[in-house]
């Protein structure tokens, strides 16, 4: 069986393993699903301001 060393180079281990992969998730889903909202939000901006230079 696991001595404790080797059990808490196990955990560190898995804990690391956890981290990098819900950071790959967030870096892939969630940023550019933020980066497409602002831009969008920026579009709009700039429209509106036409429009109210326009009129």
């Amino acid at each position: 069986m696991f001595e404790f060393q080797q059990y808490l180079g196990f955990l560190a281990f898995l804990i690391i393993l956890l981290i990098g992969f819900w950071l790959l998730i967030f870096l892939t889903a969630i940023i550019p699903y933020w980066i497409g909202g602002s831009l969008m939000e920026r579009l709009k901006e700039g429209k509106e301001k036409k429009n109210e230079e326009k009129a």
